[in-house]
């Protein structure tokens, strides 16, 4: 950003200072003015219906020319369950999801993010359809301060290729959870958590999306991955004051149509957090996650075997009432192969928030990506690609 005028970001982080000190001056705002929301509920005959959602917006202002200024999502999350005397529950979950190019997240702007029928019981629960692997659910990484803004796993990214008109991180994106299988039609089972351990397991027959396992094989692609069996084991201990959580994840698939030196996906990861409460106002937190992957920059449609690509995510912060601060790290790499050229990158993100109350977040901070390639050019003209930015993200959880 050095040399260049930053009027945009001016107006961004004057904004943040402004919300920061009223929000600070007026911690009792929401409950007064009637912001703190719950999800919509009715009954339907012996079930009930409930209705949440989230929606996010960004303001922000980059080093790349010709950025956006603003980005968001909103998303809509309706749920049909009924309880039975049994302990047995039963329902119907979604997740619709619109967003612009810059806030696609992992499920790459899929309008049906989730959608899925689930059993509960004492034993775990039981999920088929469009939902996340037992890899994903479990997963542990290092604290953020807004998930929906983080370096790790990013719903929104504040850089856009302007040849494509979509995000940048879109090449390669920072996403150390496992979770080769996405939101591809699965049977996925999570157990209840058990003397601090809990595991889950999932398969998923094929690269579909159409709901309904089996009823469907994906795209006609070389390397088409079926077959995918993802499982997680998350435990977690107090160690004195300090809570620590680690976690494993591995996906095992079978590449189909497969090109010469093209094989089924290989995906493994593993994380830990640690978080001391201080006091009843001040907490800490500390962790990482590490993900490998034969995945040419974690896209499954390039399994091979001569490739390895690997990311990894560093965090800490601390909590005082309702402040959260936090610093952010990540670096990934990944092999070239079959044409594709070897990519890597490191990222670093310092950023402050403000819990407004259960429902809405406001975070302030600024992103720092940097990309390299051994062969080529970025669409700056250069093998070398460095990109800042000062953001205000506001987020709203119903």
């Amino acid at each position: 950003m050095a040399g260049r005028k930053f009027q945009k970001g001016n107006i961004v982080w004057s904004g943040w200072a402004a919300l920061s000190l009223f929000l600070a001056g007026t911690p009792a705002l929401a409950q007064e003015s009637g912001l703190a929301l719950d999800p919509y509920e009715t009954e339907l005959g012996d079930a009930r219906l409930s209705l949440g959602g989230m929606a996010s917006g960004a303001l922000f202002d980059g080093s790349l020319k010709g950025q956006p200024a603003a980005s968001g999502v909103a998303k809509a999350m309706p749920r049909l369950h009924r309880d039975y005397d049994s302990g047995l529950v039963l329902g119907l979950d979604a997740t619709l999801a619109v967003s612009d190019p810059l806030s696609r997240g992992r499920y790459d702007g899929d309008f049906f993010e989730k959608l899925y029928g689930e059993a509960r019981t004492g034993l775990g629960r039981v999920e088929i359809g469009l939902t996340d692997g037992g890899g994903y659910d479990l997963a542990v990484t290092g604290p953020k301060v807004d998930r929906q803004v983080s370096l790790d796993d990013p719903q929104t990214s504040f850089f856009r290729d302007p040849s494509t008109h979509h995000a940048v991180t879109d090449m390669f994106a920072l996403r150390t959870e496992v979770g080769a299988s996405s939101n591809y039609a699965k049977f996925t089972y999570v157990s209840p958590a058990l003397f601090g351990a809990q595991v889950a397991l999932s398969f998923t027959p094929s690269q579909s999306r159409e709901i309904v396992p089996f009823l469907h094989q994906g795209p006609s692609v070389p390397d088409r991955q079926g077959d995918m069996w993802e499982a997680g084991l998350r435990y977690s201990d107090d160690f004195g004051p300090v809570t620590l959580t680690g976690y494993g994840g591995v996906v095992e698939g079978d590449g189909e149509h497969k090109l010469p030196g093209q094989e089924g996906v290989s995906d493994l990861g593993a994380g830990v957090r640690a978080d001391y409460t201080v006091s009843d106002d001040l907490a800490l937190s500390l962790g990482g996650s590490y993900r490998q992957s034969n995945a040419y920059a974690f896209d499954i449609a390039h399994s091979e075997q001569a490739g390895t690509t690997h990311a990894l995510f560093a965090s800490a912060d601390a909590t005082y009432g309702q402040w959260v601060a936090g610093v952010e790290y990540g670096n990934g790499n990944a092999d070239d192969v079959a044409g594709l050229p070897e990519l890597g990158f490191n990222a670093y993100q310092a950023s402050l928030g403000y819990v407004l109350n259960k429902n809405w977040q406001l975070t302030g901070g600024w992103q720092r990506l940097d990309y390299a390639r051994a062969a080529g050019l970025f669409f700056n003209g250069a093998p070398r690609l460095g990109m800042d930015a000062g953001f205000l993200h506001l987020n709203l959880h119903v």
